[in-house]
């Protein structure tokens, strides 16, 4: 009884650690990453052009700061559902998600004349920010107490 609350609590530590990570990576994002948008969707920007952007960097930016988000995401489905395969399907599911909203991004970016900025905002958003990992623990919730 004693180890399996050891494990437990070893268990939360580490998700604790996992959400600490997602959470600096929110609150440094200014001086960890190149994103012109930041400033940008802060401002009023619906009467606004589009800033200035190094694509390449940009890029690089969103493949860094959604692979570190990805990282601790999987560890968090790791340690919360104890199944190595959800925690592959899941990264599957991420590098199938980030592929389609990164074309749609970059898309929008480079092929339409004036974008739809909420489109973008939003298209941005999922990429930056862990919202994949708030969607999919419910439906992983869900499948497994309804097995």
């Amino acid at each position: 009884m004693l180890r399996k609350l050891l494990q437990n609590k070893k268990r939360f530590f580490l998700i604790g650690f996992a959400l600490l990570g997602l959470i600096l990576v929110r609150a440094f994002e200014d001086e960890l990453f190149y994103d012109p948008f930041l400033t940008f969707f802060k401002s009023d920007y619906q009467n606004k052009p589009l800033p200035d952007l190094n694509c390449y960097l940009l890029f690089g930016n969103l493949l860094l700061r959604y692979a570190v988000n990805t990282f601790f995401s999987l560890i968090i489905i790791r340690l919360l559902f104890n199944e190595r395969n959800l925690m592959i399907f899941s990264g599957y599911l991420f590098l199938f998600l980030f592929v389609i909203l990164l074309i749609v991004f970059f898309g929008l970016l480079h092929f339409s004349d004036e974008p739809d900025y909420l489109i973008l905002f939003y298209i941005r958003r999922f990429l930056i920010q862990p919202l994949f990992l708030v969607l999919f623990i419910p439906a992983f919730y869900y499948q497994q107490i309804s097995r």
